[in-house]
């Protein structure tokens, strides 16, 4: 089974899907970032731009992913930002049509929420104390003018099932995931501080420089 845990940037995706594979024994994180990742330096700084717009990552993702969901007996995590729809069919709807069951759920929230989100990053702290507020918001400023298109796009009925999240912490967002998925995740044993610690770690370890 593939959980494909999508959202506007900002949105909680990534925190989730560690939660996940943390609690759901013999599971496996395959973030398709990464091939976007392997795309962009392969190519000079001038022709990059949004590397969902190439083919070879909407083909590469959907091959990478039917390889390890063929291989993997536990689930497949993939957190990642899909709104154009013709994508998603491409890459979701081609996934579901090799056979492989395919669970995605788009995170929801408030434009305001996300905006907070989106300041809290672990490198917008930094920012805002060296430059001062508002900064965090300029280093995300892609994932900000994004985030409306994101917000109206995974609101459709194409993109359910949909989680909203204004008011729900992350294990909790994760155990409606998983119940949603019919799989059972292990109890959720940290404390409100080491919680705080991992979701930091995990946050400082996807900043994107």
């Amino acid at each position: 089974m593939l959980l494909w845990i999508n959202g506007p940037f900002g949105g909680g995706k990534t925190q989730t899907a560690h939660e996940l594979a943390r609690r759901l024994p013999h599971s496996h994180l395959c973030d398709p970032e990464m091939v976007g990742f392997g795309l962009h330096r392969m190519m000079p700084p001038a022709l990059r731009g949004d590397f969902q717009d190439l083919r070879a990552w909407r083909q590469g993702v959907v091959e990478v992913l039917d390889r390890v969901l063929t291989r993997q007996d536990g689930p497949v995590i993939a957190p990642m930002t899909l709104v154009e729809p013709a994508y998603y069919d491409e890459v979701v709807g081609g996934l579901r049509e090799r056979g492989h069951d395919v669970r995605h759920f788009a995170l929801l929230a408030s434009r305001e929420v996300v905006l907070d989100r989106l300041r809290e990053r672990v490198f917008g702290h930094a920012l805002n104390a060296v430059l001062g507020q508002g900064s965090a918001l300029r280093r995300e400023t892609w994932a900000v003018r994004a985030l409306d298109r994101c917000l109206d796009r995974l609101s459709g009925p194409e993109f359910a099932e949909h989680v909203w999240t204004d008011d729900i912490a992350v294990p909790r967002v994760a155990e409606r995931i998983a119940a949603s998925a019919g799989l059972a995740l292990t109890p959720n044993t940290d404390s409100a501080l080491r919680g705080r610690v991992r979701r930091t770690w995990v946050g400082v370890r996807h900043i994107r420089l």
